[in-house]
């Protein structure tokens, strides 16, 4: 399976022995974004970044697979009351007396936004290929009008849509 790699600028610690190991230069870029039209995917970049912040990830991703819209619909009800949940927690912790139940509640909450998240992500919503993705940044323009056309039609065909 082919591969490039793709940088989290949130973890690069800046040691950039990234660039000392690239061959061909992909990963010298002004705006810290691998450019994906250098990378040959031969991984040394990844493997040399002390912070973990290089990831090698398929140039294609396979088809998902076909959920029952029964399954959707329940998967999408208890993300929202995740959600619900996680906004109540952070309300009390906000509002408690004490750093205890303050750090109890952020826990909480941080726990309830991971089981959102995978509830999301079993939905389809986080996959880069599933339709529903597709679907939501079609409509994105219409909910959002202020957010630009242009970036989600490029994001729509870098996913192949």
């Amino acid at each position: 399976m082919k591969k490039y790699a793709v940088r989290n600028i949130r973890l690069c610690t800046k040691d950039c022995l990234c660039l000392f190991v690239c061959p061909t230069g992909a990963a010298d870029t002004e705006n810290s974004i691998i450019d994906r039209t250098k990378c040959i995917g031969c991984g040394a970049c990844a493997e040399s970044c002390p912070s973990g912040a290089i990831s090698m990830v398929p140039l294609a991703y396979p088809a998902q697979q076909v959920k029952d819209p029964a399954v959707i619909t329940v998967l999408d009800r208890l993300s929202a009351s995740k959600a619900v949940q996680e906004k109540m927690a952070l309300q009390i912790a906000e509002q408690s007396p004490s750093d205890s139940l303050y750090r109890l509640m952020k826990a909480i909450a941080g726990s309830e936004r991971l089981l959102e998240a995978d509830l999301l992500r079993e939905a389809g919503y986080m996959l880069p290929q599933s339709e529903e993705v597709h679907t939501l940044l079609k409509q994105l323009p219409e909910e959002y009008p202020g957010l630009p056309k242009e970036i989600l039609k490029q994001l729509l065909d870098l996913l192949g849509r």
